[in-house]
């Protein structure tokens, strides 16, 4: 259909109106009203018949495709935007032949079309890179912990001021492609968008050095996280704590400020056990004969037993020591055999590694009594097996103390109080 056609069919009804009468200034109005409304809904109806047929074509194409890219632009509602072009361009190509009379107002709607067309593009783009984010997770898994919403979130902000840059010249006419108009905008950037470009250094250092991952599990008692990282974007960082609860952590402060990352454990071959038994002092004594004598029957430490007594007489026996007061010469105390029992314990204990670091120390005396410190690494390092694991190893070793003669320390409760 040529244009002088068109032309012809908008204006019939205000010929019409002149010819039965009307002043011509009311039948241009009344036509032009009329002929924008009627337009305005047929562009609405070919708006939502277009996205339609669009949608359609992209669910038939991405069951025809292997790939998978195409799914995610569906998701990301690709197809809908895509479908806003053909009404867009009807309304540019009708309006300034039924506007022609109003060049004011035809200004404006073009005004408004183009700025519709900067936010559309600006969707469109936002699309694209979601599109890329949600498939670069899902189906490359290099990129699964990486922070590839802080750069989403970068690109993002550059399109949106460049997005108002053109809207403002649209606006106003004023040319922002002076070195004046940048300047000025990059230092309102600068100021406006500091945290936001500390952020987006933070995660660039983050994903270079590979300080933290989605899903590692950090504790940053600055912020009081203790959980997994569930999502590093340009501004803050999340963390799920294990109380289901959320802290949101800013990401420039994984750069800045010191913060514990647990991944190391989680890579290893064990994860490690460190606590301490605090004895009573005044129960730590040498060990009678009559004492080995039934120490000896404890299977795990028999063999050491007899072994270090031989070690000790011959000693003994050699300096000619008087043995009628204990403290002269060697002797084996009951918390030496009982550290000895506790390591031949873990040794046998399949929970355990044995390839790792295994030792039970002695810590310097203190207030509460003699820290005996259990260090070593258990096989599985899943969190409610590893308290399991732990958890049966303290329970066998606290109830095998009173066997050495040996006493916790506890602050006197009531009842203790009550006896004396």
């Amino acid at each position: 259909m040529e244009k002088k056609t068109i032309v012809e069919y908008i204006h019939w009804f205000q010929n019409y109106l002149i010819e039965v009468g009307m002043n011509n200034y009311w039948a241009t109005l009344i036509n032009t009203v009329l002929v924008a409304l009627i337009t305005i809904v047929l562009v609405i109806l070919l708006d939502i018949v277009t996205r339609k047929i669009i949608l359609q074509f992209f669910k038939a194409f991405s069951k025809k495709t292997k790939a998978t890219y195409d799914d995610f632009l569906m998701q990301s509602n690709f197809p809908r935007f895509i479908a806003h072009f053909l009404p867009l361009a009807l309304l540019w190509y009708f309006f300034p032949i039924i506007l022609e009379y109003y060049p004011k107002t035809l200004g404006f709607i073009q005004t408004v079309l183009k700025i519709y067309l900067v936010i559309l593009c600006i969707l469109i783009f936002r699309s694209v890179l979601r599109s890329t984010n949600n498939y670069l997770r899902a189906k490359r898994e290099k990129f699964s912990d990486k922070p590839l919403d802080s750069y989403l979130q970068v690109l993002m902000i550059f399109a949106w001021g460049i997005g108002i840059f053109f809207i403002i010249n649209l606006l106003t006419g004023y040319d922002v492609k002076s070195l004046a108009t940048l300047g000025a905008a990059s230092a309102v950037i600068l100021i406006i968008f500091k945290d936001t470009l500390l952020g987006f250094v933070a995660s660039i250092q983050i994903s270079v050095n590979d300080n933290v991952r989605i899903g590692d599990w950090i504790t940053f008692s600055k912020y009081g996280a203790d959980g997994y990282v569930t999502e590093i974007n340009l501004a803050t960082v999340k963390v799920q704590n294990f109380d289901n609860t959320y802290t949101t952590i800013p990401t420039y402060s994984l750069v800045s400020d010191s913060f514990q990352n647990w991944r190391g454990m989680q890579e290893s071959d064990g994860r490690r056990i460190k606590r301490s038994l605090f004895l009573k002092q005044s129960s730590v004594h040498f060990l009678t004969s009559e004492e080995i004598e039934t120490l000896k029957k404890i299977q795990l430490i028999a063999p050491y037993i007899e072994h270090r007594q031989k070690e000790i007489d011959r000693h003994n026996k050699v300096r000619a020591y008087d043995k009628s007061v204990p403290i002269n010469g060697r002797n084996q105390t009951n918390l030496g055999v009982f550290r000895r029992y506790a390591e031949a314990y873990l040794h046998e204990n399949d929970a355990i590694n044995k390839d790792m670091l295994l030792m039970v120390r002695h810590l310097s005396p203190t207030e509460k009594g003699l820290p005996v410190e259990i260090f070593c690494f258990s096989h599985n390092k899943n969190w409610i097996e590893y308290e399991t694991i732990q958890a049966e190893i303290f329970d066998h070793l606290i109830a095998s103390m009173p066997y050495f003669g040996l006493e916790l320390f506890e602050f006197p409760t009531g009842s203790d109080i009550s006896r004396l």
